[in-house]
């Protein structure tokens, strides 16, 4: 049967669905990046002022012994692995994750996705250590303080550092990736490790819960523009 001019063929349509929902996706991730970043300055903005929210202390308090604010509740075995979780979201592990993910990307000749993915977790902990010594708010003194510190308070560099080497680690590992099964269970994985640090930080009382939502807020923000690079990173292949 003769195709009637004008009419899009079905590879055509195909390809124009194909347009249209990457299309989707970006504006999608610009969103979120917009209120990320939104979030982000309004805790960013409060916390300048010198303000300590009422949800801080209540929520601090929540993870202490009633009446003993320097005792965590739980037995010995939680604290233990809440010191376990957090040190996945410390400097050590992160720059050994990064440089293991930057080389294997090399090896396999994506050399343009670990260019992006290396310059993404750099320029990340450089934001991480302007904004402490700018805004420099204090550690929580409610309690006393069960991992080692060593900078100020806001925002969480646990926080807002492991969205930006997990969450595109997950944007790495699930570009190209068929199985949308897979895909999901990748980014559920990276999205579980980062609420767990998150918590953590609280819960051994080095950090206020609202530094780590700005971690967060500002470490998704960063991921999330990431993943648009490292896919286009990828096409340019």
């Amino acid at each position: 049967m003769s195709r009637i001019p004008g009419e899009a063929t079905p590879t055509a349509g195909l390809f124009a669905s194909l347009v249209d929902r990457r299309r989707r996706g970006v504006l999608l991730t610009a969103l979120g990046v917009v209120l990320a970043l939104a979030a982000f300055a309004g805790l960013a903005s409060e916390v300048f002022e010198g303000d300590v929210f009422a949800m801080d202390r209540v929520i601090i308090a929540v993870f202490r012994a009633p009446g003993h604010l320097d005792l965590m509740i739980g037995p010995p075995w939680v604290q233990e692995a809440a010191r376990d979780i957090t040190a996945l979201g410390g400097f050590t592990v992160l720059t050994l994750v990064s440089l293991v993910t930057t080389l294997l990307l090399v090896l396999h000749r994506r050399r343009a996705q670990a260019l992006v993915f290396a310059a993404t977790v750099i320029l990340a902990q450089l934001v991480t250590e302007l904004l402490k010594a700018f805004i420099a708010r204090p550690r929580p003194e409610l309690s006393l303080h069960h991992d080692w510190v060593y900078a100020s308070s806001f925002p969480s560099g646990h926080a807002l550092m492991t969205p930006v080497v997990y969450l595109t680690l997950a944007a790495v590992i699930a570009h190209g990736e068929r199985s949308r099964s897979l895909r999901d269970t990748v980014t559920l994985c990276a999205g579980g490790l980062i609420v767990a640090v998150g918590v953590s930080r609280v819960y051994l009382g080095v950090h206020w819960p609202t530094d780590v939502l700005a971690g967060w807020a500002l470490g998704i923000a960063i991921a999330l523009a990431a993943s648009v690079a490292v896919e286009r990173a990828a096409a340019a292949r």
